[in-house]
């Protein structure tokens, strides 16, 4: 009993300090973005993603030098299916969102492409050879490129309106990194206590580590995510929600997979498969569902929270 309260602990103390990194984290970003003239949707993109991230990389790094390739693989892939199924039906249930025009033409469609070259990667032998994280690789640094043309192509009134002042002295330079950076620590340390706790429980429960790596672990270090989200949309800053869950989807494929895969070979269970496919399936349904209206609203957030909660189910029906 004594140990199940001690994890239960972790996890209650690694929610409240990863919700207030997640405060302090956004806070910076926007005012630094508003500050340069940057456009939201590209912090979002970019610092925002790759920073909430971090808890991604670090275990699915550990766990692969660890030998254990199932909470790698299946932290990143259980991780890309919560960011949209849980994060963005979480987010699109408190406001509504509206979707820039790149999102829906470029970067969801790009996000859905990496997610087959994965698959398809790990489908071909079992194995994500450091060949193919060279290849992931190569990819991330187009999407980087990517990224560049599109803050150097935003039209002038939309970096004008983001580095207006809103109300009162914008904080200083320093002000906004230093929430960045304290925000970002925090979040990555909030993470790992709430993933430690969450992961041991479920290891006294007997799981698998593909089970721990698609449930626990994978909802664990994408909490950064839901919290940032969920804090941008309720202070009005949709693009960085949304662009801050596109991004780290394909974050965590590009660099997060590459990287690890760069470091040591990462077996693709057969079992990876099925929800590679999933993981597929939803970002399509994403697409369709905000492909028409650029916004995402109650209906497809709840929507999106249903199906995260019968695969979930299905999950745990095979335990």
């Amino acid at each position: 009993m004594t140990e199940y309260l001690i994890q239960l602990a972790y996890l209650a103390i690694g929610f409240a300090v990863l919700v207030k990194g997640a405060d302090w984290f956004v806070d910076g970003a926007a005012a630094l973005a508003k500050k340069f003239g940057i456009p939201e949707l590209v912090v979002g993109l970019t610092i925002v993603a790759m920073g909430t991230s971090l808890p991604e990389a670090a275990v699915s790094i550990t766990g692969a030098l660890k030998g254990s390739a199932g909470i790698a693989i299946g932290n990143v892939i259980g991780s890309n299916i919560c960011n949209i199924l849980l994060i963005l039906g979480v987010t699109a249930a408190i406001t509504r969102l509206q979707i820039q025009q790149s999102t829906i033409r470029y970067e969801i469609p790009f996000m859905i492409f990496i997610s087959g070259v994965l698959l398809a990667m790990g489908t071909s032998g079992g194995i994500i050879t450091r060949m193919e994280g060279g290849i992931l690789w190569g990819l991330f640094v187009v999407y980087l490129i990517y990224l560049k043309f599109l803050t150097d192509n935003t039209p002038e009134e939309e970096t004008e309106a983001a580095s207006a002042d809103e109300e009162g002295e914008p904080p200083s330079v320093g002000k906004c990194v230093g929430l960045i950076i304290v925000g970002a620590a925090m979040i990555i340390y909030g993470s790992d206590l709430a993933v430690q706790g969450a992961k041991t429980l479920a290891q006294l429960f007997g799981m698998s580590d593909r089970l721990i790596g698609l449930t626990i672990v994978a909802i664990g270090t994408s909490l950064p995510e839901l919290a940032t989200s969920a804090v941008a949309a309720l202070k009005g800053d949709a693009d960085i929600a949304v662009g801050n869950i596109v991004g780290s989807n394909i974050f965590n494929i590009l660099f997060v997979i590459g990287t690890t895969a760069l470091i040591v070979p990462v077996r693709f269970a057969e079992e990876f498969v099925q929800d590679g496919i999933i993981a597929i399936g939803v970002a399509l349904l994403l697409w369709a569902g905000i492909f028409r209206t650029a916004s995402a609203g109650r209906p497809l957030g709840v929507t999106l929270l249903i199906l995260y909660a019968a695969y979930i189910a299905h999950l745990l029906g095979k335990f």
